[in-house]
């Protein structure tokens, strides 16, 4: 790496670790905010904030006609207790950056902090997003951003984004068309039985036994009703019932989540999961409450814009840095930008040299900060290749995006 290079890299591991310490749940990203606002003042950035909540836009205009690029970062850490002994270990009791927005963050930080200093190479706008709340399925952080307005004055012609994946070395990235991450639901029942004695049970509604019965029935949604061809799962995350040894419970409760892959198999698995419970219950003569919530939906991937970024990143990094991925079932709501605006979201190989990488929410969890470096660069060579791409006119890449000034 050049100076420059060596420069900007350590910069975002400073502000990855500042945010690290300090994590902030969905809603509460104050602090995070007020660093990301400090860092585009200290770059003469010109920002909006306090959109929905504590999202912020950050503007770089080169003046020059170009396209309009919106690159968005979350900011938002998780209700986990941390057990990773680094020096920036969070300072904050039950909160941590489990899922990598911290480095997201310092990420887009650094890549504006280089696109500033290589402006020259640029043209059109840059848009910095910020985003608050990634975690707060089904409501999330972007909806409510685009809601308030965040694109009223500069309406992007491509939206990028980046999530670090410890599945996949520091070096590789994982760039896919079409669904790259699946849509994410969430239920929760409520079986209403009739409580009593431990010892009569004939005189009670066991809502227990309702219970473990809809477990073992939903799980043959998935493997006799579903095509096996098709992505989809249903997890029980959380059971709750009973009092105490000797007393048959009058409610039991379950929490969980539904993952699929396109809206047939998740109209079919939501119908199937009320007929089960209506009629188990019915015949187990107990009564419930059933509420199904639409989370986010797929993160699908505009074809044109992920052929583009896997080219771009193969040519910096080598043919070797995209490998064949398959999709995944974790929800991300980025997937609500890429609903009204052509895209792609990729992810960035975050894995420990020492193999002991541990999953996304795991209380474990930790990047190989190398990572940062291969996530930033691959980032501006994204976006200056379609500066260039989108002055030549390449209809491939733009596909029916008008040149433009970009100062609105």
């Amino acid at each position: 790496m050049s100076e420059t290079e060596t420069e900007i890299f350590n910069y975002i591991k400073k502000i990855r670790r500042e945010i690290h310490q300090y994590p902030e749940l969905s809603g509460e990203e104050r602090n995070t905010a007020d660093i990301v606002k400090r860092e585009l003042a200290a770059l003469n950035i010109k920002f909006k904030d306090g959109i929905a909540g504590y999202g912020i836009l950050g503007v770089i205009e080169t003046g020059k006609e170009g396209p309009v690029i919106g690159v968005r970062a979350d900011m938002d850490a998780l209700p986990i207790q941390e057990k990773v002994n680094v020096p920036y270990k969070s300072e904050i009791d039950g909160k941590m950056h489990a899922c990598g927005h911290d480095a997201h963050t310092a990420m887009l930080l650094g890549t504006a902090k280089y696109l500033l200093s290589n402006r020259t190479r640029l043209n059109g706008t840059i848009l910095l997003i910020f985003q608050p709340s990634e975690e707060n399925a089904p409501i999330g952080g972007a909806k409510p951003m685009l809601d308030a307005g965040l694109f009223e004055s500069y309406k992007p012609d491509i939206i990028l984004a980046q999530h670090v994946w410890p599945s996949l070395p520091v070096g590789q990235f994982g760039v896919k068309a079409g669904p790259i991450m699946g849509a994410s639901d969430r239920f929760e029942i409520t079986v209403k039985g009739k409580g009593g004695h431990a010892s009569m049970p004939h005189q009670a509604v066991d809502t227990i036994v309702v219970l473990q019965q809809l477990i073992s029935a939903f799980q043959t949604i998935i493997s006799r009703n579903v095509d096996p061809f098709k992505n989809a799962v249903i997890t029980l995350g959380k059971v709750d019932a009973g009092y105490r040894h000797n007393a048959i419970a009058d409610r039991a409760n379950i929490e969980g989540t539904v993952r699929t892959m396109d809206a047939y198999t998740k109209g079919l698995i939501k119908k199937r999961m009320e007929k089960v419970i209506y009629h188990l219950c019915q015949a187990m003569d107990c009564e419930y409450e059933f509420n199904y919530i639409d989370g986010y939906p797929v993160t699908q991937n505009y074809k044109k814009m992920s052929d583009f970024a896997k080219s771009a990143i193969i040519k910096q990094f080598g043919e070797g840095s995209c490998p064949e991925i398959e999709p995944s079932l974790a929800g991300e709501d980025f997937s609500r930008f890429l609903e009204k605006y052509k895209g792609v979201y990729f992810w960035l190989g975050a894995g420990r040299k020492d193999g002991n990488a541990r999953p996304l929410h795991d209380p474990a969890f930790e990047i190989d900060e190398e990572a940062l470096k291969y996530g930033y660069e691959a980032m501006v060579n994204i976006i200056f290749d379609y500066c260039s791409a989108f002055a030549s006119s390449n209809d491939l890449v733009v596909s029916g995006a008008n040149k433009h000034k970009t100062k609105r």
